[in-house]
């Protein structure tokens, strides 16, 4: 397999799930964030991001008023860029595998992130994330990428995708 290797599926099939997942079964030294939604009597209120070293902020709420929408969602970019932005740099710079949880339209507001994710994928790291499944152009751009496998995560496929990076994560050269 290749260095790069993303997840991308339908809400709800996962993704986060696994990489949390093969995480906690690995020795690898990582770096980087996943996210987690906010919620309030089980009502969807937001998106936090949480970084592999403990620092979090929120990426999206309800409350945020901000330019940058996602359908009822105001983004804080500045909050992605201090945490999630850092974190990735930190994870290229000091660990084996650097982890982008995820590369969604929230985060794609932020030129910094784009720019983050690039030098993940031509550090020669393994990057393991997670992204959007819908159709869009820097997004599609990096599906194409020669040093990215993209997999697809299905209710029906989670416990073979999950596998399927466990080894991955064993192998040391998947050039």
């Amino acid at each position: 397999m290749k260095k790069v290797c993303l997840l991308t599926g339908s809400p709800g099939t996962g993704k986060t799930t696994i990489i949390k997942e093969a995480l906690a079964r690995t020795k690898v030294s990582a770096g980087g964030f996943y996210t987690e939604e906010i919620r309030l009597g089980g009502v969807r209120q937001g998106f936090k991001l949480i970084s592999l070293d403990g620092q979090d902020a929120i990426l999206a709420h309800i409350n945020i008023s901000s330019p940058h929408r996602v359908g009822k969602y105001g983004v804080d970019v500045d909050g992605l860029d201090r945490v999630g932005v850092s974190a990735l740099n930190k994870a290229v710079r000091e660990g084996d595998l650097v982890v982008i949880d995820e590369i969604g339209k929230m985060e794609l507001f932020s030129a910094n992130f784009r720019r983050a994710v690039l030098e993940a994928i031509e550090s020669g790291k393994k990057v393991l994330g997670t992204i959007m499944y819908r159709p869009h152009p820097w997004a599609d751009e990096i599906k194409r990428h020669p040093k990215v496998k993209v997999l697809v995560v299905t209710r029906a496929n989670h416990n073979q995708v999950l596998e399927e990076i466990q080894g991955w994560l064993r192998h040391e050269d998947n050039a």
